[in-house]
């Protein structure tokens, strides 16, 4: 039996975490603090609903039927890399059983000590896709807007660059914190530089997870943000070059 993995749900069902249809494992537990999140409530690093990496994939390969085509199994959370030695062998048992593996990450925890890496590189041999959720390319507006820098996270982007990784970078447009143009300018540029990025999507902010602040007793800090329009969408495509994937 492999490493104990935390889980906070399993979606069976889902067309926007990864190519075509995908179930979906949440696990618990995530060192960011993002204002916009939408499930604060995968924050804490709980150990009430514990899975092996042989239970995890039984649970989920009960919904083969809808991954016809190019579908399969996204891990997020959270943070999976969080729970990195239950990820690697959750991985291995879909490359096992011919399984497309994504898995969704902020890259918080990435770092290159040596056997760490080692066990990143075995997740990276295992898997197909990662979708990085990509915050806001200036340091010290993503240490407002997510309670952390980002130093090793861009690292991780150049990491997966010189692997030849392919990536799926997914960017939430909050409107006064993270539209600047100038900065996605230079997320645009840094993106084409990388030579692996294979889709960018812009995502609106959205205030569907405020519920979830309020039943936990957390502060919303974005209280009266709106979501960006078309417009503003529109424009935000344009300077990441989103038309060139």
């Amino acid at each position: 039996m492999g490493t104990l993995g935390y889980y906070q749900s399993i979606e069976s069902f889902a067309l926007v975490d990864g190519p075509g249809v995908r179930s979906v494992l949440f696990l618990q537990g995530c060192p960011f603090r993002c204002l916009f999140c939408h499930n604060p409530d995968t924050w804490p690093f709980l150990k009430t609903n514990p899975i092996s990496p042989e239970e995890a994939f039984a649970k989920l390969s009960r919904f083969k039927p809808y991954w016809k085509g190019n579908g399969g199994i996204t891990v997020s959370g959270g943070e999976p890399l969080s729970q990195l030695d239950f990820l690697v062998d959750f991985a291995k048992i879909c490359r096992k059983n011919g399984i497309s593996l994504a898995v969704d990450t902020a890259g918080g925890p990435f770092h290159r000590e040596e056997k760490w890496l080692q066990k990143f590189d075995s997740l990276l041999e295992n898997s197909d896709l990662f979708l990085m959720d990509m915050k806001v390319f200036d340091p010290k507006i993503h240490k407002e807007l997510v309670g952390a820098d980002n130093a090793n996270i861009l690292d991780l982007y150049h990491y997966l660059a010189e692997k030849s990784f392919p990536i799926w970078v997914r960017r939430v447009l909050v409107p006064g914190w993270n539209d600047d143009p100038k900065i996605l300018a230079q997320e645009g540029e840094f993106l084409a530089s990388l030579g692996n990025v294979k889709r960018i999507e812009v995502l609106p902010y959205h205030t569907l997870g405020t519920f979830k602040y309020k039943k936990l007793g957390i502060p919303y800090r974005l209280e009266g943000v709106n979501p960006p329009s078309e417009e503003q969408i529109k424009e935000a495509e344009r300077l990441l070059r989103v038309t060139n994937y």
